[in-house]
């Protein structure tokens, strides 16, 4: 409690740690498990990490979340002897090693992972779109000014689930685009077509998701994950639109895929696509994806190879 008048400092000093308070009661980083997990904030912090910047090495993960290097040894300790991190020695530097989490880690992370993005959009769906905005904007604004990057603290898209009016959007782009960009048919959009309509009459939103992607309220992106089996799911139908490519959305259409379905259970992601969508593949690869098999075949007005790729989760 302070005294007469406070100074400009003081009063800042006051304002910021009554912040710090009320949002980590509103996330809830106070409790003794995470998400009634066993994990602590910080161990859940270097599950994050590691689950989307695999192999980085000690040094670098504790200077990046702060951690004194003892303490984090302590951790990455821990998360060896359960199997939820792997060692490999560096190339670059034989003294360091990189670290990865395991399939166990990855397991371990999947369910922690859901229930921030569960808790964070149901604390973010009370506001309207414009509020949204303004409060986005203003944690990009904490963000940048204590040291953050504008490209972290003002992300250019926002990505949902799919909506009334959706579906037919992703068939006419789909439609349209390849059309222009690689020569396809009409019987290419049929295709499409006949894929979501599939999706939309057998949903089952445990198992199966549609995510879009926004740009200023526009769409620009989308992509589905759909049930195959009990323990393969099937990625389908990634597309971004040209003015909005170079911003990652793409990787984090699949990236979400992959969340989702290690939550669900599934052990396989599988997908089709074609030899000549190279950005596709591109990112297939990154994500990990393994190329499985090889296919000539005659469709859309085109002689095509169909490639089929797989992720083990």
């Amino acid at each position: 409690m302070m005294i007469g008048n406070p100074s400009g400092l003081d009063y800042s000093i006051a304002r910021a740690r009554r912040f710090n308070r009320f949002y980590t009661r509103r996330i809830g980083v106070l409790d003794e498990g995470l998400y009634d997990t066993r994990f602590s904030l910080t161990e859940s912090r270097v599950l994050y990490e590691l689950a989307h910047r695999p192999n980085l090495t000690a040094t670098a993960l504790g200077k990046d979340l702060g951690l004194d290097p003892g303490y984090l040894s302590r951790i990455v300790h821990r998360f060896e002897k359960r199997r939820l991190i792997a060692k490999t020695p560096s190339e670059a530097d034989g003294r360091q090693s990189l670290l990865r989490l395991t399939p166990g880690g990855h397991t371990a992370f999947a369910p922690l992972d859901a229930h921030s993005h569960q808790e964070t959009g149901a604390m973010l769906s009370r506001l309207s779109r414009p509020e949204q905005k303004r409060l986005i904007d203003a944690m990009g604004t904490i963000e940048l000014l204590l040291g953050g990057t504008t490209e972290k603290a003002t992300p250019p898209y926002l990505l949902r689930y799919h909506q009334p009016g959706d579906i037919g959007w992703v068939v006419h782009r789909h439609g349209v685009l390849y059309a222009q960009e690689y020569g396809y048919d009409e019987h290419f959009e049929a295709l499409v077509a006949s894929i979501v309509a599939e999706f939309i009459a057998n949903y089952e939103a445990k198992w199966e998701r549609c995510w879009m992607a926004e740009q200023d309220g526009a769409l620009v992106g989308s992509v589905f994950l759909v049930r195959k089996s009990k323990t393969i799911a099937k990625l389908r139908l990634l597309l971004v639109e040209p003015a909005a490519r170079g911003l990652g959305i793409g990787a984090r259409l699949v990236s979400e895929c992959i969340r989702f379905a290690r939550h669900a259970g599934y052990k396989k992601i599988a997908l089709w696509t074609q030899s000549e969508l190279k950005t596709a593949r591109h990112i297939y690869d990154k994500a990990g994806f393994k190329l499985v098999g090889k296919k000539p075949h005659f469709s859309w007005g085109k002689n095509l190879v169909a490639e089929t790729w797989e992720l083990k989760l």
